[in-house]
């Protein structure tokens, strides 16, 4: 399956297709003409296909790699350096490209390398996460964390091509297919009333596994649309952010070592979505759809914690222009919309959320 992103000059294709690493050098010479390709990866991905992807490509290019730590906690300023010094140790010119290979950490944090280093060089997305395929890996935004929040210092950079294997997911332990469904689920309840349904009509991730193309798909195609419309998130884009606001601020609370993205996702969705219901700006029975669906797919709706302790990374939450957010709510599932508001829409500090 071929999908493109219309970007006029920043257009890049998007191949879904099980399989497709061993075939990822035919692919990538359609975009890339130069020599050196630096591979960038984590320590859980690498050893499983860094090797077989380099050998792939050795046949046309000459290939480096780099390995980093996993987690969250990877996509921070100080890993930069090594990415870059990994670049100039291998002689890299503005005419060279970066593989990003692994999930949403690697895939931000390497998209950032590759838009910074030299002004920019050439990059491709191989995401190997649920999360990351169904949604980091398209876009262009590519980011590191600041202690004082998520994807604080960030750019729009859109890759040349971005290639992705269903066929990985089966690699994956269990928590991980978990924090993707986050972000399958999102788009479910933003635009896709139809995904909606189909994820209702199943019991577990296992059980979609005949539907996973498609389902990888549709959520790729929502994101492409939205893209398309609005590439620099000052518009309809920012329907995406559906239950990031609070998203962000629970994985910083716990200092990304706790809820991981997607399951942090998952609260903020539920969380605001019941928040709205109350103030009459949803209809009711929505949150309570959101969190069945949640419950199928091992996500989590609550995390225990007050809003009042969350408020203050609210307040620095990128989102936030001049003490008004941006919220994302529902008129109902698969129909969503831009709400103005203050920091006061979180005045209830003692809930627990």
């Amino acid at each position: 399956m071929k999908l493109t992103v219309n970007l006029e000059k920043n257009s890049y294709p998007i191949y879904i297709e099980n399989h497709i690493l061993a075939d990822a050098g035919t692919y990538i010479k359609e975009v890339f003409h130069g020599r050196k390709i630096m591979i960038v990866s984590d320590d859980n991905v690498y050893p499983i296909y860094g090797d077989a992807l380099s050998e792939v490509l050795e046949a046309d290019f000459e290939v480096f790699h780099l390995v980093l730590p996993h987690g969250e906690a990877t996509k921070k300023f100080e890993s930069l350096p090594l990415i870059y010094d990994a670049l100039l140790q291998a002689r890299f010119s503005r005419s060279d490209l970066l593989i990003a290979l692994g999930g949403g950490v690697i895939g931000d944090l390497a998209g950032f390398a590759a838009a910074s280093f030299l002004r920019g060089i050439k990059l491709v997305q191989i995401p190997t996460s649920l999360l990351a395929q169904v949604d980091s890996s398209v876009g262009g935004k590519v980011a590191v964390d600041l202690p004082q929040g998520k994807n604080l210092v960030g750019a729009f950079y859109q890759p040349s091509l971005v290639l992705i294997d269903p066929e990985v997911l089966q690699t994956l332990p269990d928590h991980f297919i978990h924090d993707g469904m986050g972000e399958v689920i999102k788009y479910g309840c933003i635009q896709d009333p139809e995904l909606f349904s189909l994820l209702e009509t199943h019991t577990s991730f296992a059980d979609l596994k005949d539907e996973l193309g498609n389902i990888i798909y549709r959520c790729v195609d929502c994101k492409r649309v939205v893209v398309e419309e609005d590439q620099f998130d000052t518009g309809s884009r920012m329907l995406l952010n559906f239950g990031h606001t609070l998203a962000h601020t629970i994985e910083q609370y716990y200092h990304y070592e706790r809820e991981s993205h997607g399951e942090a996702v998952a609260i903020g969705m539920y969380q605001l979505t019941k928040l709205a219901e109350e103030k009459g700006l949803t209809p009711d029975g929505t949150s309570i759809r959101i969190q069945d669906l949640l419950t199928i797919y091992g996500l989590p709706s609550s995390c225990g914690v007050a809003l009042g302790a969350l408020t203050e990374a609210i307040a620095l939450d990128k989102k936030n222009l001049n003490n008004h957010l941006n919220l994302i709510l529902l008129h109902g599932i698969g129909d969503s919309y831009i709400y103005p508001a203050a920091l006061d829409f979180f005045d209830d500090t003692e809930r627990i959320v």
